[in-house]
């Protein structure tokens, strides 16, 4: 019956992220005329979509209490050869996707085997596999750009026009990226068991969870996602840079703790971090229109993570 149905509200952790998402565009509206135009939120969409993927299989790892320092490097190493791939070898675009994804999954492969059967932390297994990656960058691509792409790797970064408004293809699949990955957790096993194992991996162990197998699918998955990631950042600039994805690692990690999610494992929702990217991507952007040197622009980034991180640390003292 209504009367005895408990009505659970979102937690403020919950809630945080969007009402820092509302006041910082307030704030901006009122400090330029531009800001709440069609064309100037396409344009943030459009600078979040990478991180935004990136963020997706950031946030499967810290929700099983790890990090990965190595997403940036993966993305990039990912791109040079998805171009490389296509304007040496002449290899059909979907074969040039797949070896992209590829990459990504071998890496995440990689970290995932070290963390769960050497026992390494993730922190510093992928700051080895970031090493790792950025050197074969250096070396496969000689340090070049990659030009001369086919039409069908750069499609993604074409747009369509809704209501006078320019949208992006990769904006559209990062969300629908959001909205499965949001389903995953939620509503699947596979999910619950990332949620168990972040919370105690021993625990998670002792009831039957296969940890090991759970950790291992995460770190492939996110290496997947990063593999996409390349796609979208290739689609974005239409050349394959060597020089990108070198601090798109911070900046995965900023997004998703902005979105709430604890960097202790456990507790956190992945749509959390989509908002958490478009709210780096407001503030750069209003304070670019604000002529606000980027300098700035980083010192209040930093701020916000500190915040961030000093709120879900309260959160989990009251939670005790």
């Amino acid at each position: 019956m209504l009367g005895n149905e408990v009505i659970k509200l979102p937690s403020a952790t919950a809630l945080g992220p969007w009402f820092a998402l509302a006041l910082a565009c307030i704030f901006f509206a009122t400090q330029s005329d531009r800001f709440l135009s069609g064309s100037n939120f396409s344009l943030i969409m459009q600078q979040v979509m990478v991180v935004g993927v990136l963020a997706i299989g950031q946030t499967l790892i810290i929700l099983t209490a790890g990090i990965d320092l190595s997403c940036g490097m993966v993305m990039a190493l990912s791109s040079i050869v998805m171009t490389k791939f296509a304007a040496d070898l002449g290899l059909p675009p979907a074969v040039c996707m797949m070896a992209a994804l590829a990459v990504g999954a071998g890496f995440g492969l990689l970290n995932g085997l070290l963390v769960t059967k050497m026992k390494l932390p993730s922190f510093i297994v992928t700051l080895g596999t970031l090493n790792i990656a950025f050197a074969i960058t250096q070396i496969y691509s000689h340090s070049q750009t990659v030009t001369n792409l086919p039409h069908t790797l750069v499609a993604l970064g074409k747009t369509f026009s809704i209501g006078g408004t320019e949208i992006s293809f990769g904006v559209v699949l990062m969300i629908a990226l959001y909205v499965l990955t949001w389903w995953l957790l939620r509503d699947s096993a596979r999910g619950r068991h990332v949620y168990a194992t972040g919370n105690n991996a021993e625990a998670a162990r002792l009831t039957g969870i296969p940890v090991d197998k759970v950790l291992i699918w995460v770190y492939v998955t996110a290496g997947v996602l990063y593999g996409i990631a390349a796609w979208l950042t290739v689609a974005r600039t239409e050349v394959g840079d060597p020089q990108a994805g070198q601090t798109d690692n911070l900046d995965a990690i900023t997004a998703v703790v902005l979105g709430g999610t604890s960097l202790f494992g456990g507790r956190g929702i992945v749509l959390g971090s989509l908002v958490g990217a478009i709210i780096v991507g407001v503030f750069r952007n209003g304070l670019t229109l604000m002529s606000v040197p980027s300098v700035y622009q980083t010192l209040i980034t930093g701020i916000l993570v500190i915040l961030a991180v000093s709120a879900d640390q309260i959160s989990r003292k009251n939670a005790r």
